[in-house]
């Protein structure tokens, strides 16, 4: 599937979509049996895209951390086949080379979290996190200690039924380890991640000094941010060199590889319409697993000292699952530093003072994430040589 499916058109995937919300109780005002669909021959109403059934798509797609643009697309169906997934449906088991993935993982991983034997992100990914917490279950419930979920497992988990839990042991454990790793940001590992690289150049811009591509901008911010963090005693890493252009996986695989405390992806974003425009900061989350509640913090204070020191507008800092959230271990924010669709924010990203703000504005927000209760500067008002002078003392 290559491209997208909007509203008003018609197609068979269509009517797979309108089944399986359905199926998942979103569509009460289908008629029909949901377990049937596969051998079930379509009407052409069925396949019809109509505007209600685009509100409900939207709403889903807004339950799982991605856009919710009410289109049909690779992201969304693959979205509606893990959410079709309930546990017991099928056995669970680690496999390597093509990982489980699914809602009934996600509740696999939600009772081993209560349980006190899974303590890494609710993420619908049947890992080698999963597979060790599951063996480790087993061990302690006098089950075989083989890592499948099968009638056997299901069974004692069912009778063990809810606990009462107090919190997150995932949300816990990122707190405290920003409170162990304590404020000063000498030897915090750190990976940047420019969006592009390689021959992929992104838009060209006309800006005060003449044209320049979206690659060329990302670039500058990185090196700019990258100094000011090795001017601190921060180690930090970018992500790619800067003639290639590898896949995301790879990105998160290397920094994964440099045990990084943080990673800050950069990106620019563009619409068909000129009037979309400001900065917006994304982190791992949405409402059917855990979200990183460190990486909220983090995107919070980039945000926020962003639009403080530029002229750039708020567009807020939200939860997603995309690749490079969900695939990295430690917290990352992705930061889409603005629209070059927008001729405001080209005026602004291609002035080397706002791109000067913007390094200065990522590398406090991280030194604001690591005073915790220490800090009591004002948002913007925290200056990079302050910053460093009370690193150096």
């Amino acid at each position: 599937m290559t491209d997208s499916i909007r509203p008003g058109e018609s197609s068979p995937r269509v009517a797979e979509v309108r089944t399986t919300l359905a199926g998942l109780g979103l569509l009460a005002s289908f008629e029909g049996d949901v377990s049937k669909w596969k051998t079930r021959s379509f009407s052409e109403d069925d396949k019809l895209f109509d505007d209600d059934l685009a509100e409900v798509l939207k709403a889903f797609q807004q339950s799982r951390g991605i856009v919710p643009s009410g289109k049909i697309d690779e992201t969304t169906l693959r979205e509606l086949r893990h959410a079709s997934y309930r546990l017991g449906a099928r056995v669970l088991q680690y496999q390597p080379n093509q990982e489980l993935i699914g809602d009934d993982v996600s509740q696999l991983q939600n009772q081993l979290q209560e349980l006190g034997f899974y303590v890494h992100r609710i993420d619908g990914h049947f890992g080698p996190y999963t597979h060790e917490a599951l063996r480790s279950y087993q061990l302690n419930s006098g089950l075989q200690k083989d890592g499948v979920c099968g009638p056997k497992t299901l069974r004692a988990l069912s009778l063990l039924g809810r606990r009462i839990t107090g919190g997150s042991p995932l949300r816990i454990r990122e707190r405290e380890h920003v409170r162990d790793a304590g404020p000063q940001l000498a030897g915090k590992r750190v990976v940047i991640d420019p969006g592009l690289g390689g021959a992929t150049t992104g838009m060209t811009v006309s800006g005060k000094y003449g044209d320049v591509t979206e690659e060329e901008l990302l670039w500058d911010v990185a090196k700019r941010t990258e100094g000011r963090m090795i001017s601190t005693g921060m180690e930090t890493i970018i992500s790619r060199q800067r003639g290639d252009d590898p896949s995301t996986r790879d990105r998160a695989d290397i920094a994964n590889a440099f045990d990084a405390d943080l990673m800050i992806s950069l990106r620019f974003d563009s619409y068909p319409n000129e009037k979309a425009s400001g900065v917006a900061s994304f982190y791992f989350g949405s409402e059917i697993g855990s979200s990183s509640m460190t990486g909220e913090m983090f995107s919070g204070y980039i945000q926020r000292e962003i639009v403080a020191r530029t002229k750039l507008i708020n567009c807020g800092n939200h939860a997603r699952t995309w690749d490079i959230l969900r695939l990295t271990e430690m917290p990352t924010v992705e930061l889409f530093l603005g629209y070059l669709s927008n001729p405001n924010d080209v005026k602004a990203l291609t002035d080397p003072a706002t791109r000067d703000a913007i390094s200065e504005a990522i590398v406090v927000a991280i030194k604001r994430l690591y005073l915790l209760d220490e800090d009591d500067m004002a948002t913007g008002t925290y200056r990079f040589e302050e910053l460093l002078a009370a690193e150096q003392a």
